[in-house]
């Protein structure tokens, strides 16, 4: 867990805020007028609420930015005695929404922050204004989930190398050590900002990852889809048709690796057939990272006309 008032040398300098909500001490940011609209900013694997910095302040002007560490990452806690699948996730999500009772929410994902994301969305679709998936899955009951989840595994160097260390009972000592191999396993995913790599951006990112205790998060996610323990939260009729009402936006990098935008673009347009698409050529998964000002302006233009 990094420390509360870590600013990464003023790279990260948001105040920080803390809940139990959810039954452990969860970090979140809270920047912008407390009477904007709520942009909530949903981190995946293995990241943290860092990922949105550029993000956050591009909007905090104008919206109260949202962004929440989940359980085993950033600055919130990683209880010892507490699972780590998919369905954790979207509990812990729903407690801190409701406790924070927002509302109006445009609901911003990505990587495993998009099913999490999903999963409070089929909860309470009545609190979604608005979904914007950055290189993050929408899945919402579709058809050919499990078919999509199978062929990107198939093609994607990460997901084959934590379905192979699972298989060889490796998997917890290969992530156990992720505060050492974090720029290798950012590469892997695809970041190609290869300038951005600073002292100060290694140890944000691998901070939080300092001991094997602090990556169960990150080897949960990994676990829960190797071992099939993940559960994907599945909308009732009348969630679907709220949500598939809502405006949204895709903003992908097409040099993403690991969620391949033949694979997961085509769940996004299924959910969202009206919804503009924005390919990014030549920026990876991490697209936040790699084009931080572009994803900004299509974000905020998005958040203007909607």
């Amino acid at each position: 867990m990094v420390g509360p008032d870590e600013t990464f040398n003023g790279t990260f300098a948001y105040a920080p805020h803390f809940t139990d909500a959810a039954g452990l001490r969860m970090h979140y940011v809270d920047e912008g007028p407390r009477d904007g609209q709520v942009v909530l900013c949903l981190h995946g694997e293995p990241t943290w609420s860092y990922l949105f910095r550029n993000l956050i302040d591009a909007l905090r002007g104008s919206y109260r930015v949202v962004v929440p560490d989940h359980m085993g990452f950033g600055k919130s806690a990683t209880p010892a005695d507490r699972s780590y699948w998919l369905q954790d996730h979207v509990d812990n999500l729903e407690r801190f929404v409701l406790g924070l009772d927002l509302r109006e929410i445009s609901l911003l994902v990505h990587d495993f922050g998009g099913p999490v994301g999903m999963g409070l969305a089929a909860r309470h679709p009545e609190r979604i204004r608005r979904v914007i998936s950055t290189n993050g899955p929408t899945p919402f009951g579709q058809p050919r989930l499990a078919e999509r989840l199978t062929a990107n595994a198939q093609a994607s160097p990460w997901f084959q190398w934590i379905l192979k260390a699972e298989a060889e009972g490796r998997l917890e000592a290969v992530l156990g050590e992720l505060g050492f191999n974090i720029l290798s396993t950012l590469k892997l995913n695809g970041f190609e900002r290869h300038a951005l790599i600073s002292d100060n951006w290694l140890q944000a990112y691998a901070a939080p990852f300092a001991t094997p205790a602090e990556c169960l998060g990150a080897i949960g996610w990994a676990k829960g889809f190797a071992t099939g323990s993940h559960q994907f939260e599945v909308p009732d009729a009348a969630a679907r048709r709220a949500i598939q009402s809502r405006p949204a936006l895709a903003i992908w990098g097409m040099a993403d690796r690991t969620l391949q935008a033949e694979h997961f673009l085509p769940l996004f347009s299924e959910l969202f057939a009206q919804a503009p698409v924005y390919k990014l050529e030549g920026v990876g998964h991490y697209c936040l990272e790699d084009a931080p000002g572009t994803v900004a302006a299509h974000v905020a233009a998005f958040l203007q006309q909607t």
